[in-house]
C-alpha cells in the first residue's frame, strides 16, 4: 500500500523538521484555531518557498462555519499563497444541502484560479458531539462539488481518536466510497503508531498526522525523528 504521511506543521521551523523527517505532504494549519484551523498567507508561503516543489504543500482554511462567501474567499487566499492542496473542515454543517452550498463555491473559487489545485472537504469522526455532518455521507457530497480528496479527522482535540468514534469497517467504508467515486481519502484524528494495524486495515491514501509526531501533544513540537519514525513504520 502506497500509503503517503502528511505532517501538519503550524510555523517554517516546525516545516523544515517535517521535510527532514520524510513527510509526503506538509500540511500548514495553525492548532491555536481549531482541529483544521487556518494559519495566515505569509506561513504558507514562507513553507512554499522553502519546500520548493519538493513535496506537495497543503494548507487548512479553518473549522468552517456555514459561511459559504467567506470560505470561498478563505479558500482563494490559500490557493494564491502557493498551496497545492486546500483543505475545508464541514465544521459548522449537519445536513447534506448545507455542505453542498458550503463546498461548492470552495471548490469554484479556487479552480477559476487554478485548475490543478486540490480540493480537500474533511468531516469529522465525533461529528455527533460536534454536531457536524456524519462523514460516511461526504463521499457522495464532496464528488458532486468537485472535491479531489476527503478526510476525516476530530473536531475535538482531547485526546480521543477518530477509532474511538468510528469503527475500522466505517474508516474502510469511507476510503471505498471515495476510490468508488474517483477521489482520495485521507485519515486523522490523533491517529499513530499504535493504530497502524487499523490503519492498514482501513487502508488509506494519507495518513494525516500531528500530535504523533510531536510526543503525543499536539500542542508541543514536531521532531524530525518522529516522523521519520512514523514513515519507516508505514
Amino acid at each position: 500500500m502506497n500509503m503517503r504521511l502528511l505532517v501538519s506543521p503550524m510555523d517554517l521551523e516546525e516545516a523544515v523538521a517535517a521535510l527532514d523527517g520524510g513527510a509526503d505532504i506538509i500540511d500548514v494549519k495553525n492548532p491555536r484555531e481549531g482541529s483544521l484551523g487556518a494559519n495566515f498567507p505569509w506561513a504558507i508561503r514562507s513553507v512554499v518557498e522553502l519546500v520548493a516543489g519538493r513535496t506537495p504543500v497543503s494548507a487548512t482554511i479553518g473549522d468552517l462555519p456555514f459561511k459559504p462567501g467567506t470560505a470561498s474567499l478563505a479558500a482563494l487566499g490559500a490557493a494564491v499563497s502557493g498551496a497545492d492542496y486546500i483543505k475545508a473542515g464541514l465544521l459548522g454543517v449537519s445536513e447534506p444541502e448545507e455542505a453542498i452550498e458550503l463546498l461548492r463555491p470552495i471548490v469554484r473559487s479556487v479552480r477559476d484560479y487554478d485548475s490543478r489545485r486540490k480540493i480537500v472537504a474533511a468531516a469529522y469522526s465525533d461529528f455527533r458531539r460536534a454536531g457536524s455532518l456524519p462523514p460516511l455521507v461526504l463521499p457522495e457530497i464532496a464528488a458532486e462539488c468537485g472535491a479531489d480528496v476527503v478526510m476525516v479527522d476530530t473536531a475535538i482535540k482531547d485526546g480521543r481518536s477518530t477509532l474511538e468514534f468510528m469503527s475500522v469497517e466505517e474508516l474502510k467504508h469511507f476510503v471505498e466510497s471515495a476510490h468508488d467515486l474517483g477521489m482520495e481519502a485521507a485519515l486523522a484524528g490523533n491517529l499513530g503508531v499504535r493504530d497502524l494495524e487499523a490503519i492498514r486495515a482501513a487502508s488509506p491514501d494519507i495518513l494525516g498526522v500531528r500530535g504523533a509526531v510531536c510526543g503525543g501533544d499536539r500542542n508541543s513540537r514536531i521532531r524530525a525523528e518522529l516522523v521519520r519514525s512514523l514513515k519507516d513504520s508505514l
